[in-house]
């Protein structure tokens, strides 16, 4: 990181910076000061405005009282967009059942005028969503969301035209399942996967890296079931705070096929055998 960049920070007297994890999508840093430890996240040639969504999921999480790294500064060096962040020191180990009850938590705060998405647009570096505020949630997810998908990975080569005949098949059971479920626009974190959370020094469940929106809690929830990292008692502990509706099992594969989906945009041909196993599981009899 070079000194001059760094001198337009808003930090006083920095004593060192070491690059840390910060994901596929930023530069990650650890800056010490004088008198603290900060988080701070860069995208190259970027405008601020990259990081606007984070940070106001970022202000929502504190406002519900979820744990999750505090808003210090944001703005643009040299073309770069940053975000400086409180810095979470992580501890040993934690509850996944404390962890089931921030979650739960988190989605008891609802959108107040009954609306799905957000006031800012999904900005992911490899792809962006619209999150135009809407009526239904299948609009936001389906339209804006899975077709949005659909369009950009046959853009890409990645599908081809019997990819989307079977996607077709699948969006209509999808639309069909959602028509019949009455989702509630819960604040979700967006991106809810093993690594966007930690257990802090204390033992306490934090979390971070949000791609904030208003939306139905199954999807949170089905982006978990994914890669790992949550474990039975995370969702016994969610369930019993806020159970789940009937059919859930089955819903939250549509969460998985759209993780899945965006794997196979931004990691390529590796994830394709994993999405049309999504696919093929939707189009089975929800019953079966």
């Amino acid at each position: 990181m070079n000194e001059r960049w760094l001198e337009h920070l808003p930090l006083n007297d920095i004593k060192e910076i070491s690059p840390v994890s910060g994901g596929d999508v930023n530069e990650a840093y650890c800056v010490e000061t004088d008198t603290d430890t900060f988080f701070l996240l860069v995208q190259r040639g970027r405008k601020e405005s990259f990081y606007a969504a984070e940070i106001a999921g970022l202000n929502e999480f504190e406002r519900a009282g979820i744990t999750a790294p505090r808003v210090i500064a944001s703005g643009e060096v040299n073309g770069d967009a940053y975000l400086v962040m409180t810095y979470l020191e992580e501890g040993a180990s934690g509850s996944q059942r404390q962890l089931g009850q921030l979650v739960a938590q988190l989605h008891s705060q609802q959108q107040e005028e009954g609306k799905f998405g957000f006031s800012l647009p999904y900005e992911g570096g490899d792809i962006s969503f619209d999150n135009h505020w809407q009526d239904d949630w299948c609009t936001i997810f389906v339209d804006k969301r899975m077709d949005h998908l659909k369009d950009e990975l046959l853009n890409r080569g990645l599908w081809d035209a019997n990819d989307i005949k079977v996607y077709d098949k699948v969006r209509r059971q999808i639309v069909a399942e959602l028509e019949k479920h009455q989702s509630k626009p819960s604040l979700l974190h967006g991106d809810l996967w093993g690594g966007n959370y930690m257990f802090l020094q204390d033992g306490r469940p934090a979390l971070f890296d949000p791609a904030p929106l208003y939306g139905d809690r199954e999807f949170d929830i089905g982006i978990t079931t994914v890669f790992g990292g949550f474990t039975s008692e995370f969702y016994d502990a969610y369930n019993k705070h806020y159970p789940l509706a009937k059919g859930a099992s089955y819903r939250l594969e549509f969460y998985r096929l759209y993780l899945l989906m965006v794997h196979l945009l931004k990691f390529g041909e590796m994830y394709r055998d994993s999405v049309t196993h999504s696919m093929d599981k939707i189009l089975q009899d929800p019953a079966g």
